[in-house]
């Protein structure tokens, strides 16, 4: 009949399209990659890598660029502090990795092992191995709940969350509405922390949902940090501390978290001024923010500061010791608050770090220490603080951003959002400056 296959020719064009569709997948997002090397490696898949890539495929070509990233799914994390508190899912915040990375970019979907950076190469946990004649490393921080006492497994109890794991966000959201009464305790980690705001923000959320639900009576609100002050800039420590003063909040200084008995519903602090003295609190919910470090695989290797951490310039990004080495985000030993903020503005240095050594020219751009953090402090209203690496105020706005503010809010909860997806993770968004500039009539 006319049309028809016989049967050979036709299980021959189906073997075909099944090996042209292996041989694609290959070749674009698996960990096999379709060479092993690239003029720009990339080492990360988070907010950082997935915006420097896009950045590097429009200066040195997508089939010249290529990351390495284990993960499937990429998360919008700065939402998770509204998730906690109810006021947005879970899932809104995360995406396929496959659908963030830059099309024509190749994936190597493993995670780092080892760095050889004299030889320009570096190992996956695959047994790869790939070299690179430019390097950027966005590899981001660890959490260790397990330098709690009692943690990860007290998670597995009720009446206890973490709004800084995709596993943990709904747990205080859980706890938060089943709140009875008892106390209410947030902590701080004795650590370096990303979004040092954050602990802080679902304290005040939860202040806020008690009292609209008419249980904050019943409710005492022990918001513990092993800092000597409520936040880092003055300024907004300054209008933080009127707002704990008028909602009732109770801040304990030098009070670090080193063990949770979730099954007794106790948490046990130290007293940093006083070694040696603990003190234990019973709790009706408890939001812990873990202690947190550089990834594992930079520390002892010949990158790393004395710290663990990315060692690199503050100004330019640009590897102390080996110059064809970059580094962005959290991972880095960068002087300032770890905020998706400080990310947009250190890719638009780092863009310009990296096109002028590609000229053989040097970096001329510098890297202020801008980052922002905005400090949610009920269900409408934010003060956004914005500084350097000084810790003075870096405002875009002509407005005294200490206040609360309800529009300040709505760009947090509705307007950041997109701005991630459609402009950092494109390349297209390097933080506020120029904005800035103009917002103050150039005066700032």
């Amino acid at each position: 009949m006319a049309g028809q296959l016989h049967p050979p020719l036709l299980l021959s064009r189906q073997c075909c399209r099944v090996f042209s569709v292996i041989n694609s997948q290959i070749h674009t997002s698996s960990g096999l990659a379709a060479k092993d090397h690239y003029k720009v490696l990339v080492l990360g898949g988070g907010s950082s890598g997935i915006t420097m890539a896009a950045r590097m495929k429009r200066k040195v070509g997508a089939q010249n660029v290529a990351i390495v990233e284990p993960s499937e799914v990429h998360y919008y994390q700065p939402i998770w502090t509204l998730v906690g508190a109810g006021a947005k899912s879970v899932a809104s915040s995360g995406r396929s990795t496959a659908s963030v990375i830059p099309s024509g970019v190749t994936w190597v979907k493993s995670k780092v092992a080892e760095f050889d950076p004299k030889n320009n190469t570096v190992h996956t946990d695959s047994g790869k191995k790939i070299s690179y004649d430019y390097l950027i490393v966005a590899l981001g921080l660890e959490l260790h709940y397990e330098k709690i006492k009692g943690l990860p497994e007290g998670f597995e109890h009720p009446k206890i969350g973490s709004n800084y794991s995709v596993k943990t966000v709904e747990k205080t959201w859980n706890a938060l509405k089943n709140f009875k009464e008892g106390n209410a305790l947030f902590t701080f980690p004795n650590t370096p922390v990303k979004c040092g705001g954050a602990p802080q923000k679902i304290m005040y959320l939860s202040d806020a949902f008690l009292r609209k639900t008419g249980k904050r009576s019943k409710a005492n609100i022990i918001y513990n940090t092993p800092l000597p002050k409520l936040f880092g800039v003055k300024k907004y420590a300054d209008a933080l501390w009127e707002i704990v003063k008028k909602r009732d909040l109770n801040i304990n200084l030098r009070h670090n978290l080193i063990e949770v008995r979730a099954d007794k519903q106790e948490a046990v602090f130290e007293n940093l001024d006083k070694p040696g003295e603990t003190e234990v609190y019973k709790y009706e919910m408890i939001h812990v923010t873990p202690p947190m470090g550089p990834p594992a695989v930079l520390k002892g290797s010949s990158l790393d500061d004395a710290a663990g951490w990315l060692d690199v310039n503050k100004n330019t990004l640009q590897h102390k010791t080996y110059a064809n080495v970059f580094g962005i985000g959290d991972c880095t030993n960068l002087p300032t608050a770890k905020t998706a903020a400080a990310v947009a503005a250190q890719s638009a240095v780092l863009d310009r770090t990296v096109s002028r050594i590609l000229k053989k020219q040097t970096p001329d751009k510098i890297y202020d220490g801008y980052t922002s953090c905005p400090l949610v402090t009920s269900y409408n209203t934010v003060i956004l603080a914005e500084f350097d690496y000084d810790g003075q105020p870096l405002e875009t706005f002509p407005v005294d951003q200490s206040k609360e503010s309800r529009v300040m809010y709505h760009m947090k909860a509705d307007f950041m959002p997109l701005l991630y997806w459609h402009g950092l993770l494109k390349g297209l968004w390097g933080g506020p400056g120029p904005y800035r500039t103009i917002m103050h009539l150039g005066m700032k």
